[in-house]
């Protein structure tokens, strides 16, 4: 990197960065809070800028019939530092009051969270839940991110060369960085060419419901166009108005989260006219945080490797029967499967064939945790959540669902497991970090070609593929010829290996250590996004 890096604002709906913080949902968050901390570990200028959920995301809890439901608590933080600076935005005519807090509690870079929660607003509520509505409510908090977020940033004082919109959620920011330049007498255009100038955007999902579009009289009605009339709204992001082609319109660059996703992403946004390019930066993970540094430590001396990860393995099983009253077996082979609950994943894949795969489980060859949460509102997400609660039910001694996804959950199974499953539906995984994290801690991958795993598979060195890339607009041919794979590699080749040659085992769990913790630590997705987005 170059000695004077330009300072940058970083924006974001969620931040993952404590299983106790309760503002964040998923990848997205987690990723966000990595990229923070690792930030700090490089000390470059930067900071962040999202939302102080009171309610965060949903506590899904499972219920006595086995399906799950959502709970929702006000949560109070100590931690929070008062910046005495309160910004406004107009939303629906009126005035709502935005104060503004400084999270510097993890090791990270500033974070200013805003917080719409005054008894001096009639519209407190905006700032309530995390993901927890459509329509004009989540207009109005992508209101608070973006307009806010640049009036906050004003009023703190903070000089700002680069705006990155992590998702296109914070996208409005870029119509309060045009409207100041047009007070300032530039034309339309004109703004909106120097706004590119300093924005740059990373679009994270190629699932057509990730990418938010709004009608265009609503966003009017709420006072989103923020001075821009109906035409230069529609310029900017279409009719209706979509968030993600709105962003790859008001930035110089923009990312893709992996290699693989830039060639979707690319594909997917080719009909856009005058886009930013879209490039592959692929996703890391705050090493720190994530992997055990004992097994770092094992992997470069060469020495208790297995050791180590039975430590961490006994610990898994512990926390499991602490949760769940189940216990499992420390010398049993076990797989780790936790993501959001969405239907493209496919998390109960592996009980498409119940012939081949109850006497694995019935006769103790593999055990299976599973944890994820789905979307309050996705019931297909939630079908999948209770056939895997019923599949601990019917396998009580092999298979294990942990309710209410989080960070401590992650953590414990990316250390703990013996193999980290993942099958999505290719090439639908924009990246998927946790499987980073379970190969940097000596867990094997076993996945599907996408996301960041197509640029580490050594298949049968430091982890095994699913399938071989196939790809098929027909689901029921891509599910068979992933399935078959997923069977065959699970039973002839992991199975033996893992029973019969410890030595290959730990072997390549320590090429699966060595092969990733640079590559896909933070380190080098931070110099990566200055070096290609930010002084580009």
């Amino acid at each position: 990197m170059q000695n004077k890096l330009p300072s940058v604002a970083y924006f974001c709906m969620e931040y993952g960065m404590d299983s106790n913080f309760k503002i964040y949902s998923g990848g997205l968050g987690i990723l966000a809070g990595d990229y923070l901390k690792g930030a700090k570990d490089l000390n470059v200028p930067m900071v962040g800028i999202g939302i102080k959920w009171k309610q965060g995301y949903t506590d899904q809890l499972i219920g006595a019939d086995g399906k799950p439901f959502d709970t929702y608590h006000n949560h109070v933080y100590d931690f929070l530092v008062d910046t005495g600076v309160k910004v406004t935005v107009k939303i629906r005519q009126r005035d709502v009051v935005c104060k503004v807090w400084k999270v510097e509690k993890f090791n990270n870079v500033p974070l200013y969270l805003l917080d719409t929660d005054l008894p001096e607003n009639e519209d407190a509520w905006i700032t309530g839940q995390l993901y927890g509505w459509f329509g004009e409510e989540r207009i109005a908090q992508e209101m608070v991110l973006g307009i806010g977020g640049i009036k906050a940033l004003r009023q703190l004082g903070i000089d700002v060369d680069v705006y990155h919109f992590n998702e296109g959620h914070a996208v409005l920011a870029a119509t309060e960085l045009m409207r100041e330049k047009m007070l300032t007498g530039m034309d339309f255009y004109s703004a909106l060419n120097s706004t590119r100038k300093e924005v740059v955007f990373t679009t994270h999902t190629p699932i057509v419901q990730g990418n938010e579009s709004h009608y265009l009289n609503r966003l009017e009605y709420m006072g989103a166009f923020n001075g821009l009339t109906t035409e230069q709204m529609v310029h900017i992001g279409g009719a209706p108005f979509n968030m993600t082609v709105a962003a790859l319109r008001t930035s110089k660059r923009s990312n893709a989260v992996a290699q693989l996703h830039a060639e979707t992403a690319n594909k997917m946004w080719q009909h856009v006219e005058y886009p930013a390019p879209i490039v592959g930066i692929t996703n890391a993970i705050h090493v720190p945080t994530w992997v055990d540094a004992n097994m770092l430590e094992a992997s470069e001396n060469n020495s208790s490797i297995w050791e180590t990860h039975m430590k961490n393995k006994r610990d898994l099983i512990k926390f499991v029967k602490e949760r769940t009253g189940a216990k499992l077996e420390e010398d049993v082979l076990l797989i780790g499967f936790s993501r959001r609950a969405a239907t493209y994943k496919r998390s109960n894949f592996i009980f498409t064939d119940e012939k081949i795969i109850a006497p694995l489980l019935e006769n103790k060859k593999i055990q299976i945790v599973f944890s994820g949460k789905a979307h309050p509102l996705d019931d297909g997400g939630k079908a999948i959540v209770s056939n895997l609660v019923a599949m601990s039910k019917k396998y009580p001694d092999s298979v294990v669902f942990l309710e209410n996804y989080d960070m401590t959950i992650g953590k414990t199974l990316t250390r703990g497991s013996d193999i980290w499953l993942n099958n999505p539906r290719r090439p639908l995984e924009a990246s998927g970090t946790s499987g980073m994290k379970a190969a940097m801690n000596g867990v094997l991958n076993f996945s599907v070609l996408d996301g960041w795993w197509p640029e580490a598979c050594d298949h049968g060195v430091n982890g095994w593929q699913i399938g071989n890339a196939f790809e098929s607009e027909n689901v029921s041919e891509q599910d068979e010829n992933d399935l078959k794979s997923l069977y065959k590699v699970l039973q002839e080749e992991i199975i033996p290996t893992y029973y019969d040659n410890r030595d290959k085992w730990v072997e390549m769990m320590r090429n699966s250590i060595e092969s990733t913790k640079h590559q896909f630590a933070m380190e080098r997705m931070v110099k990566e996004y200055y070096e290609l987005m930010y002084q580009y």
